[in-house]
């Protein structure tokens, strides 16, 4: 399969070194899945690594025992899910769902080890991106604790934006409610606000955000504080959000 970096739509594959590249190359596999798919649950062994692209979007949550399933994790064109720095294949701690649905990049963990055991600097760039997975779970934990709906509402569309660089966002209110563990009914209201004041419009399945910079008015600091991370650790991977439309 002969892929070019422009065809990639994904950027920590963008990262690697030409060298990294033609190991991993040849073992990758164009991979599409619709919306709501599960990749696997708690206690399923983990066989690929996924690479989302473009406007795909793949997220982890973590089961609670009164069937609540709270999202920790988003992630998009920045980045991977499943076993990037594991040795091989183990058991999956949380449930990870494809978000938005589209084209993928897929690779057998079996064969991702092998490239890593061959060279160093694949190992280590997958290692720093784990550190930015990680640093994104802390910043989520504390934003849980400490922000309020309103604030995390406006984060999880702008880091939505960002990885899809699209403004019109397939979501319906009652999965969003879900993901953010709060009441439909609470986020009905912040919604109520956000359409009052022009920000967003919500349509059957769709969120479509008109203000980007207002939002962004709105929302903690979060978002910035993983780009920031992002931009030390792994610079250029995480989306700069610039294709957003809406900015006024």
């Amino acid at each position: 399969m002969a892929v070019s970096f422009e065809d990639l739509d994904n950027n920590l594959l963008r990262a690697l070194k030409p060298a990294d590249w033609a190991v991993i190359q040849p073992h990758l596999e164009d991979w599409s899945a619709p919306s709501g798919l599960l990749i696997h649950g708690p206690g399923d062994t983990v066989r690929h690594a996924y690479f989302p692209r473009a406007a795909s979007l793949l997220s982890y949550f973590v089961d609670l025992s009164d069937g609540q399933g709270i999202e920790t994790v988003l992630v998009g064109r920045e980045g991977a899910i499943g076993g990037i720095v594991s040795q091989g294949r183990l058991p999956a701690f949380a449930r990870a769902v494809v978000q938005v649905g589209g084209s993928f990049w897929r690779i057998d963990l079996g064969e991702l080890e092998d490239a890593k055991s061959r060279s160093p600097s694949l190992r280590h760039l997958f290692a720093r991106y784990a550190d930015c997975l990680m640093a994104q779970i802390f910043q989520s934990v504390a934003c849980n604790a400490a922000h309020s709906i309103e604030q995390r509402t406006a984060k999880w569309l702008l880091a939505a934006m960002d990885r899809t660089g699209r403004h019109d966002l397939t979501l319906t209110q009652e999965q969003l409610a879900a993901m953010l563990g709060v009441g439909r009914s609470y986020l009905s209201r912040v919604f109520r606000e956000l359409r009052d004041g022009g920000i967003i419009e919500t349509r059957r399945g769709r969120i479509i955000v008109h203000k980007t910079a207002r939002l962004r008015g709105l929302a903690c600091e979060c978002n910035a504080a993983v780009s920031r991370h992002f931009e030390v650790v792994l610079k250029g991977v995480y989306p700069d959000g610039q294709n957003d439309a809406g900015k006024h």
